[in-house]
């Protein structure tokens, strides 16, 4: 019953920094490339600045 409820509000709502972190990952093409993205996001790659001007 609530199955087409839950699938739609998961289609409306933006994705998360998780999901977009996890999305980046698993484009990968091997472990170094890997390597290189985890460092990237651990650098704060994906972080959105808290303050605009």
């Amino acid at each position: 019953m609530f199955g087409p409820i839950k699938k739609l509000r998961q289609a409306l709502r933006p994705a998360s920094q998780r999901d977009i972190e996890t999305g980046y990952l698993n484009e990968a093409r091997d472990a170094i490339d890997l390597e290189h993205r985890q460092r990237e996001i651990d650098r704060g790659l994906f972080r959105r600045p808290q303050y605009r001007l």
